[in-house]
């Protein structure tokens, strides 16, 4: 038996009827066991990273970005994008992406209480399926399983954002250049590039004070840029660490501050510059390592905290990301053509522990214990990828622009299930260590090839399209070696599909200020094998997406004030959702989803050193039609669940987003500057689910003894202010920062910690946004 879902759902749905609960406690917690995929606007910088470097920023149209695989002005490029520069973050504090998301129109993410621990969609595309929604990129090359089984949704790329230069954030699908699991969008990291003609040392370090911890924050880095032969080899090598502050309590047995952790990033980057051929290569790790996550209890009525900052927690939760990438590319100028060779190899291990005990320890009595137990869930996860991309592409500013390549991906991953059950007092039961214990190995191949091309017919039209065939070949085993929950055995499987995608954007330029374009794209989520059980498709499909996009881009009065508007409406079918039949679960491709917006975002300058900006994003998205009927054999009767139905909104997806920015730069003096900046950021409500169906069906004589509908959770619409303040010369920069300054007690997510047995709710898990934090940093250059 395996069961595609997560542990966010297995948390958020209310148990089946209490008439027919015991009969189905074995598959029930077989749910939790096999649980593999599904869960639970600025500027670029000068290469100085000072704030100093602000005095070269005397427009808002300078701005340069790779996102079709070209460096563009972003003013000309015809798709929706935002960038936030590494001196924004570091004003900002940034440590995670929970820290920026809100600032960027059409994102929507949800913490589980760490760094790593993120589900992110844009533009209503929900994490429903395991298969990643959003791709992420490291400079040239893809980080990321698209495997159904290493729950790319539960825990996209998180990166601790130091020595990156910018982040860009591509929205709409972008299946042409971008391929697998970019239907929604695209993150695109950039990382700060060695310089052959400077020698630059930096060290730094920081303290910061959490609302509830007991302890400061405090982090270090250090960094150096140092050519080996000048301008022509050079070196950058940096480290980081980040130490977090816990501030939750465990309520269980009164430890305090229990989420405490760490991040830390190591890089070095080695690149050699000729006349014709670059090329760098670079190796990068990245650790996290939470104790606990960063969840609290509330009330399951009122869902006000039930003792503040705390939580039960009768099993530590300890969360592990691992990640280490190494890439190599090249840039031969041929003269006509730019070629351009990208590899990479990374390895990702992820660790999670959840506490079960609330959820599922009362099932050792019905195994014949006589009180309630313990239990926990363990999640390992193992992916070895590599990827390699040769592409050709066209000089810049010539009336015909083309690019042609090829790309190649193998992942090899792992993924270990066990879950171990214990006493109330934690002790063994005799002959009984773990219900379940499991691997499910698999393999990901892909190969594709692709071409874009523009042509500009005249000055003021430009049309683009682009196109790209990809085939991918997967394999699976659900290796079950232990326990009682499930049969022991050999489980395998495999897939393989051609998946096709398109794009066409005419551009219009209306005049010097404004251009206006339409853009028409697809883009899938891959599918895989699925369980091989009767009743299921042996094969999930591709689910697929068509989105349409009017936009306008438009930069005026002296280039001192940008706006950018967006409209787009996205038809999404054969979305994957679980299904179950005869106590086995898998995939299916059943449901259609649209979902509408409208983006806007403005920056103004109205005096010399002063930017104003405004992002805002309304978006309606909703189910078309009631997901696939779950049929679950009950004795003489049987359960049919519908998990989610017509007109439910996108779990987790907000209809409107805003956010206010301010940043004033002003000369001090002596090689002295200052900036004074912040934000106001607002997060309309959002529902943590879709809604489920309950008929309870007599078989013979047909009868429905019961029905029952549960509404998702509603979180609530939240407002957080950011502050900060930065003094630099040529050698030092000073920062403070206050994020979420009023205390907001707001949250990412929220679920119900049900009692499988006896259906009563315990309390209800909340992960907050980050209480007010209070930082000082200090960075010595030289």
């Amino acid at each position: 038996m395996h069961m595609h879902d997560t542990r966010e759902m297995a948390m958020r749905r209310r148990p089946l009827t209490k008439a027919i609960t015991r009969s189905l406690a074995v598959t029930t917690l077989a749910v939790a066991l096999a649980a593999p995929a599904m869960a639970q606007q600025g500027a670029t910088q000068a290469p100085a990273d000072d704030v100093g470097s602000q005095q070269a920023i005397t427009t808002l149209d300078n701005m340069t970005v790779t996102a079709n695989k070209r460096v563009e002005n972003i003013r000309e490029v015809a798709t929706a994008i935002t960038v936030l520069g590494g001196e924004q973050l570091e004003n900002l504090g940034a440590t995670q992406m929970s820290d920026y998301a809100s600032y960027v129109p059409g994102l929507q993410l949800q913490s589980s209480g760490t760094p790593g621990q993120t589900q992110v969609s844009m533009r209503g595309i929900a994490a429903l399926s395991p298969g990643s929604t959003i791709g992420t990129y490291l400079d040239e090359t893809p980080v990321g399983s698209n495997s159904l089984y290493q729950q790319a949704t539960l825990f996209s790329l998180d990166l601790f954002p130091y020595d990156i230069e910018r982040i860009e954030v591509l929205r709409g699908p972008q299946g042409t250049l971008y391929g697998a699991g970019a239907m929604g969008g695209l993150l695109k990291y950039m990382t700060r590039k060695p310089d052959t003609s400077k020698t630059e040392f930096r060290i730094g370090g920081g303290v910061s004070d959490t609302e509830g911890a007991g302890d400061l924050g405090t982090n270090y880095r250090v960094g150096m840029n140092l050519p080996l032969v000048q301008d022509s080899l050079a070196l950058r090598v940096s480290y980081a660490r980040n130490d977090i502050a816990g501030y939750v309590d465990n309520l269980v047995d009164g430890r305090k501050d229990i989420n405490e952790g760490d991040q830390t990033s190591a890089r070095a980057a080695l690149a050699w510059e000729s006349d014709v051929v670059d090329v760098q290569f670079a190796a990068m790790r990245q650790e996290i390592d939470s104790k606990n996550n960063a969840i609290i209890a509330l009330d399951p009525e009122t869902h006000e905290p039930i003792a503040g900052l705390s939580n039960y927690v009768y099993e530590n939760e300890p969360f592990i990301k691992d990640l280490d990438h190494y890439s190599l590319t090249v840039d031969w100028d041929l003269g006509f053509a730019d070629f351009v060779s990208a590899t990479s190899y990374s390895e990702t291990h992820t660790s999670i522990t959840t506490d079960q005990t609330l959820t599922y320890g009362p099932f050792t009595q019905v195994l014949g214990l006589p009180e309630a137990g313990r239990a926990r869930l363990n999640y390992t996860l193992d992916l070895d990828q590599f990827t390699q991309e040769f592409r050709l592409t066209s000089k810049s500013g010539q009336p015909f622009e083309w690019l042609v390549g090829a790309f190649y991906s193998d992942e090899d991953g792992d993924n270990f299930q066990t879950v171990p059950i214990m006493q109330a007092d934690g002790s063994a039961i005799p002959g009984l260590s773990t219900l379940g214990d499991l691997s499910i190995p698999s393999t990901y191949e892909e190969t594709a090839v692709f071409a874009n091309g523009s042509y500009k017919f005249n000055d003021w039209f430009k049309l683009g399209a682009g196109v790209r065939f990809a085939r991918n070949e997967q394999d699976f085993a659900q290796i079950v070696t232990d326990g009682v929950l499930l049969p022991i055995g050999t489980n395998v499987n495999s897939s393989s599909e051609d998946v096709f995608t398109w794009s066409i954007t005419p551009q219009f330029q209306l005049n010097e200020d404004v251009m206006v374009y339409a853009k028409a794209a697809t883009g899938y989520q891959p599918g895989g094998p699925n369980v091989l059980a009767p009743g299921l498709p042996p094969v999930v499909d591709s689910s697929m997406l068509t989105s349409y996009e009017i936009g306008m881009k438009s930069a005026f009065a002296d280039n001192r004030v940008a706006l950018d508007l967006t409209a787009y409406q996205i038809d999404w079918e054969d979305i994957q959702v679980a299904s179950q039949v005869n106590g086995v679960s898998g995939l299916v491709n059943g449901g259609e989803a649209t979902s509408r917006g409208i983006e806007a975002s403005l920056q103004v300058r109205p005096i010399d050193g002063l930017t104003l900006g405004l992002n805002a994003a309304y978006n309606d998205a909703k189910i078309d039609e009631d997901f696939p009927t779950i049929v679950v054999p009950a004795g003489p009767a049987q359960v049919e669940v519908n998990t989610g139905l017509k007109n439910d909104r996108m779990p987790y997806v907000p209809d409107l987003t805003w956010s206010l920015t301010a940043d004033w730069y002003v000369p001090l003096g002596g090689n002295w500057s200052a900036n004074f900046g912040g934000g106001v950021r607002w997060v309309d409500d959002r529902t943590n689910a879709t809604t489920e169906r309950q008929i309870v069906r007599l078989l013979d004589p047909p009868t429905v003894l019961d029905e029952t509908i549960t509404e998702p959770l509603v979180i609530d619409s939240y407002t957080a202010f950011d502050l900060y303040a930065a003094f630099s010369n040529d050698n030092w920069t000073v920062r403070a920062y206050l994020k979420n300054a009023t205390d907001e007690r707001a949250y990412s997510t929220m679920n119900d910690i049900v009692n499988q047995v006896t259906d009563e709710t315990h309390h209800t898990a909340a992960t907050p946004i980050q209480p007010r934090t209070f930082g000082v940093e200090v960075d010595y250059r030289f």
